[in-house]
């Protein structure tokens, strides 16, 4: 039986990570897994994401997180899970 357990997770992506493509193929990743959310880099060289979904989705996404694209080098990735507030209706790249 399938699990229908729904989570939020927030990552914040350490190394290599922008200039890579990340937020393009996060996302991509993101949509493939039917998760909403956003992904986005910050002024400090690390990419952040929301991502929320079923929790098997959610676990395959955050395994992507510490992997990501081959052109970029994850040097570390924080991970927080929270309830679902289910207030995305897509997953989106933001600024």
């Amino acid at each position: 039986m399938e699990n229908l357990e729904k989570l939020q997770v927030h990552v914040m992506i350490y190394g290599r990570v922008q200039g890579v493509s990340f937020r393009w193929h996060a996302q991509r990743e993101a949509q493939a897994q039917d998760l909403t959310g956003w992904v986005r880099n910050l002024s400090n060289g690390q990419v952040e994401a929301i991502f929320e979904g079923d929790s098997q989705a959610i676990h395959k996404m955050v395994a992507w997180c510490y992997m990501g694209p081959t052109s970029a080098r994850v040097d570390n990735v924080e991970v927080n899970y929270h309830a679902p507030t289910n207030e995305f209706t897509g997953f989106k790249i933001t600024w």
